[in-house]
């Protein structure tokens, strides 16, 4: 072969070789560029329930559950009730349960249901403890006539969790009955307290004219809203289904009546209304100006709850009679005793 063909063939040979490395090099460029990007698994990021949560064999994440709420301490007052309701009364002062409100609580006693009864102040009208403790005693006879058996009473003194103090009584045989005396000042007729407890009175607590109010036993003062909240402890620790009460200030059946009655009932309008659980089976009960209204008691219910009064006034040397007729010719109270009016939230007409 000659030179020239030898030349020719050289170059061709060296064409193809470059063709064959830019064709490779193109196959490589063209992969990298198109080829499919592989699916990423991002880094897990731990979140607070995985810091704290142990791994759950389930193949399906579960949300964690809080943990429940502290549970609420338990009143020094509590009292259960088995097998029945209970039914809560609180007032101004001893007595006003059996004038104003039977034959609605004898009603309760004779149905088994329980019983809780609270006395705001002491009705000492000034005249000192041995007074008070008459007719703390003449309560309990008089709650002994109602469950048809006499008995001693178990007593106690109670320091609530508000810190407010109590007087508790219970029948030896018959817990579904207590009786509780918070023994705050008489606030009088006017409104304006007695001397000998300086003039101090509920409604001055609860107006803000007082900052705090102390019992005539000589326990610690309250304040108001420490009152409040003694209350509504009191309530938690009975569950009661009905609630027993004075007309609160407002209402047209109030004027007239005793300024610590309104501001009882007014106490437990504001306490405890807006408890769902509570403030529906509140009912009010017209005090002093009941007497203005139609009589509707009579024959054997009037004989039973005037009989409940008289055992109560042997106590008593302000209202003492000796029987039934007497307690009806009583002034005022004769005719409040002939009468019972309870008044729901709605039946208020508050003003």
């Amino acid at each position: 072969m000659s030179r020239p063909r030898r030349v020719q063939a050289g170059l061709v040979v060296a064409i193809a070789l470059a063709a064959v490395v830019v064709l490779a090099v193109g196959g490589v460029f063209a992969f990298a560029l198109f080829r499919p990007e592989p699916a990423s698994t991002p880094t897990p990021t731990p979140s607070a329930a995985a810091t704290t949560a142990t791994p759950s064999a389930s193949a399906s994440p579960t949300a964690t559950i809080p943990p429940p709420p502290p549970p609420v301490p338990s009143s020094p007052a509590a009292q259960g009730c088995e097998g029945a309701s209970t039914l809560m009364t609180i007032w101004a002062h001893p007595d006003d349960d059996i004038i104003f409100a039977n034959p609605t609580i004898s009603d309760a006693i004779a149905t088994g249901r329980c019983v809780r009864t609270v006395f705001v102040t002491a009705g000492d009208a000034g005249k000192g403890l041995d007074y008070v403790a008459a007719r703390e005693l003449g309560i309990l006879r008089a709650y002994n006539a109602m469950r048809g058996k006499d008995g001693e009473w178990d007593a106690a003194e109670i320091t609530l969790g508000t810190g407010m103090q109590v007087r508790r009584l219970v029948p030896k045989d018959d817990p579904r009955l207590s009786v509780l005396y918070l023994r705050l000042p008489d606030g009088n007729l006017t409104g304006e307290g007695f001397d000998a407890t300086a003039h101090a009175t509920l409604s001055k607590l609860y107006d803000g004219a007082a900052g705090t109010l102390a019992p005539v036993d000589g326990g610690p003062a309250v304040t108001r809203d420490q009152l409040i909240a003694s209350v509504r402890e009191l309530v938690s620790a009975f569950h009661p289904e009905g609630t027993l009460t004075h007309i609160p200030r407002g209402s047209a059946f109030a004027p007239g009546d005793h300024p610590d009655h309104s501001a009882v009932g007014t106490l437990i309008r504001d306490s405890l209304t807006s408890d769902a659980a509570v403030g529906p089976g509140i009912r009010y009960f017209v005090g002093y100006p009941s007497e203005n209204l139609p009589a509707n008691l009579e024959g054997a219910v009037l004989d039973t709850k005037v009989d409940t009064y008289r055992i109560y006034t042997q106590q008593d040397q302000v209202v003492r009679c000796a029987d039934r007729s007497a307690c009806l010719k009583t002034r005022k109270f004769g005719q409040w005793l002939q009468r019972s009016y309870p008044k729901a939230e709605a039946d208020l007409q508050m003003g």
